[in-house]
């Protein structure tokens, strides 16, 4: 991963763009990372694996999803 100060940030603001196109990039303020600059796509990705619910809170396509695989698990079960 390659890493900037926020001092480059003005200077260098298209080298760190661009770099961020290709993988993610380190700001570092007094040599420790602070912030991670990631491409839209490794973002969309990365929340949409990061979803959680509870079985209150779950969309109703989401819910309905879950309780047909634990159907058809307790069904499998049964059969053995």
């Amino acid at each position: 991963m390659k890493q900037f100060r926020f001092s480059d940030l003005n200077r260098l603001s298209g080298a760190v763009m661009d770099a961020a196109m290709i993988e993610p990039v380190a700001l570092t303020k007094h040599g420790k990372e602070k912030l991670v600059i990631i491409n839209a796509e490794l973002y969309r990705r990365l929340v949409g694996k990061t979803q959680a619910y509870t079985i209150e809170n779950a969309p109703d396509d989401i819910h309905a999803g879950l309780m047909k695989g634990i159907d058809a698990i307790l069904d499998a079960k049964d059969d053995v």
